[in-house]
């Protein structure tokens, strides 16, 4: 449950409109009554997040996931995937009915460091693994995943559903986890949103030197991203743990600790 918590309690990269993208502002849930379905561990932690939100909307008198995961192909070819479409039923005081709309949602999480030495402050947020850049994402998601359901493709797809793209609203789930540079000033990220920094990130050199030597760490499997640390778990001694990152490192890969 805690995965599902650490989700609901991740901020928006921004809030309401930026970039032209309207943010999809989630639900009030209360996690009382509700009843964490298992989650394959097999899959990469996008789609393990695509459950988890599934889930919470399911959960949510207010939402009916039509349809999700939808594959959009031409021909043979995969050119795309539609997140979500979900019903979103409220009542309408004006006429004392319930009123139906449908939502078009793409979801997103994302872990970024702060580079600071980039000049432009929306281009500073990029992967761990510096493979993956924030503006390169958010334009991928404006520019194409969202206009993918009005192509003839998308339309034919979203018809076998009988889904219609009349009316239809458009918005993005942009949640992230950022890191600022070990004992530097935060850079500015304007007009991101600072609340979702939650760590920082260190080089391996100093990581490897005082004052770190002193603590104890902890390496979280995919969905123990999503929550705070806690101590329900082994920690290692800082040598054992610099033998860990040095492994991963031969991969390629910088890990979260």
């Amino acid at each position: 449950m805690k995965h599902i918590k650490g989700f609901i309690e991740t901020a928006p990269l921004w809030k309401n409109k930026q970039f032209n993208l309207q943010q999809f502002e989630m639900p009030s849930i209360s996690l009382k009554n509700f009843t964490s379905q298992p989650i394959p561990t097999n899959l990469r932690l996008g789609h393990q997040i695509e459950y988890i939100f599934k889930q919470l909307l399911d959960h949510s008198p207010n939402y009916n996931v039509l349809a999700h995961n939808i594959q959009i192909k031409k021909e043979k070819e995969t050119i795309g995937e539609i997140d979500f479409i979900v019903e979103q039923k409220s009542d309408d005081i004006r006429f004392r009915e319930s009123v139906k709309k449908l939502l078009h949602i793409e979801l997103t999480y994302k872990f970024y460091i702060i580079d600071p030495t980039i000049s432009e402050s929306t281009h500073r947020l990029m992967g761990p693994n510096r493979k993956d850049m924030f503006f390169t994402k958010m334009e991928k998601t404006r520019d194409k995943q969202l206009p993918l359901i009005y192509t003839k493709e998308g339309k034919k797809a979203l018809e076998k559903l009988a889904i219609s793209t009349e009316n239809i609203q458009q918005k993005v789930v942009f949640l992230g986890q950022l890191f600022t540079p070990y004992n530097k000033e935060i850079p500015s990220i304007r007009p991101l949103n600072t609340a979702c920094i939650v760590g920082f990130w260190v080089s391996y050199s100093d990581f490897s030197k005082d004052p770190f030597k002193d603590y104890t760490y902890y390496f979280p499997q995919q969905n123990e991203r999503l929550h705070k640390p806690h101590q329900e778990v082994t920690y290692k001694s800082h040598y054992d743990i610099l033998l860990d990152i040095t492994i991963r490192h031969s991969t390629q890969r910088s890990p979260m600790i």
